[in-house]
């Protein structure tokens, strides 16, 4: 693990630094946070350096980025301007697509567009028209028919809509996988929506229900089952109990989980691990982080360069949590610490998201598009704890001890608060 990320830090800094020498190029284009400013820089570029006829796709990368940006801002005349040419998408701009389209379908104002839009690539995919989409198929196929399933049910073509959405689970991806955000919460969100809007109310109110006891859930289900409630029942009597004993289910679950990894003695220098998930033998166990020093003793950057002295928050609970913007499970787990932040807001307790390797330039450019609200400090040659695998949270007590450490992402936002907040609960108990 060590040497891949060595070595992917050493590339991509060689790669920048090739490509500031040029005064037109991809790295400085996708820094830019407004879609208005990357095609101004685009329109100059075109300007100094008018496309070559002979190379039809000379500027491919940065009309794919140009469309799906003003996608995601509900602009579908940009968006067919920029794939006119029918440009091919690599994994990473159909991430960002289907991203874009989960965001609109949340505002009824938007769901012609994501209809049309994932209709539209779907068709792509059906045809196997590009061997980029063959191989993508699944995971990306999954969410584009669960979007469009979602937005027909809201536009009233529930045939359509049950069509896609059952046709969706059927499809092998990684929706059972903790990787993508909410990608199991989401799913049932949107079969919940869809059978409801068939008339299926009681099925719906099941399906989601369960959801939210076994915490496969995040706050859009829980407000989807607040509407299929009262379409089954009449009213919302009863309502605000039947969601808190589901919600206190599903925590006291993980309570009782989090509970037994609970770190009596972590005297340094100190060593967290788990078990080899590449290995059949349980009892192999890797090391995932190294604690050489108190916390005391351990100063890092924020996004200004100004120094974070962890001796300074004493006497609160402090989470650090290791990340870097091109670890999906990471940004994941964010909207889990958001709530748990915002219940401890007037409490002694701190957050930090420590980024890794990566330059101030970069993580400051993430965090502004992904619109990011958690405190960020950045650790860029990994000497504070030598992390292995990210995401990785160490959780201390007020008097600065390790007391849990974890690795991954829980899976749903609901799982992530419950499991983060549950440490906290248990060190408040016994500080």
């Amino acid at each position: 693990m060590k040497k891949i990320l060595l070595f992917l830090l050493i590339s991509s800094s060689a790669w920048a630094q090739q490509q500031k020498t040029v005064k037109y190029n991809y790295n400085d284009f996708n820094l830019l946070v407004k879609v208005e400013d990357k095609e101004k820089y685009f329109n100059e570029m075109i300007q100094a350096k008018p496309e070559d006829q002979t190379k039809p796709t000379q500027y491919d990368q940065f009309r794919i980025p140009l469309a799906v940006a003003w996608l995601a801002k509900g602009n579908l005349d940009r968006y067919k301007h920029y794939t006119k040419n029918e440009p091919k998408f690599a994994y990473p701009n159909l991430l960002d697509l289907t991203y874009a389209l989960e965001y609109l379908v949340e505002d009824n104002k938007n769901l012609r567009i994501v209809e049309q839009v994932s209709r539209e690539v779907l068709e792509v995919m059906d045809k196997k028209k590009d061997k980029v989409y063959e191989d993508l198929d699944g995971d990306r196929m999954q969410v584009l028919l669960e979007l469009n399933a979602m937005a027909n049910a809201r536009l009233g073509n529930v045939d359509v809509a049950m069509k896609n959405i059952e046709r969706s689970s059927t499809i092998k991806g990684m929706r059972e996988g903790k990787y993508f955000r909410d990608s199991k919460s989401n799913y049932l969100n949107r079969y919940g929506i869809v059978l409801s809007a068939a008339g299926q109310h009681k099925k719906a109110l099941d399906l989601l229900t369960d959801a939210v006891r076994t915490a496969d859930s995040n706050p859009k289900l829980v407000a989807t089952l607040r509407e299929v409630y009262k379409k089954v029942n009449g009213n919302d009597k009863g309502l605000d109990e039947m969601i808190k004993s589901l919600q206190d289910e599903a925590y006291q679950k993980y309570y009782k989980e989090v509970e037994k990894s609970y770190i009596a003695d972590s005297k340094i220098p100190f060593q967290g691990t788990i078990a080899n998930p590449n290995s059949d033998d349980k009892n192999k166990m890797i090391t995932i982080l190294t604690a050489k020093k108190h916390a005391k003793d351990i100063s890092l950057t924020d996004l200004n360069g100004k120094a974070v002295n962890f001796a300074d928050y004493k006497g609160k609970t402090l989470v650090i949590d290791f990340w870097t913007t091109g670890c999906t499970p990471c940004v994941a787990a964010f909207a889990g610490f958001e709530k748990v932040v915002a219940d401890y807001k007037k409490d002694a307790f701190q957050l930090f998201v420590v980024n890794l390797f990566e330059e101030e330039p970069t993580v400051k450019s993430f965090i502004a598009k992904k619109g990011i609200t958690l405190d960020v400090l950045r650790d860029e040659p990994n000497q504070a704890y030598d992390i292995q695998a990210t995401p990785t949270k160490i959780v201390f007590d007020p008097m600065g001890n390790i007391r849990f450490y974890g690795v991954g992402y829980a899976g749903s936002t609901d799982r992530e608060y419950y499991k983060l907040k549950a440490m906290v609960e248990i060190i408040k108990a016994r500080s």
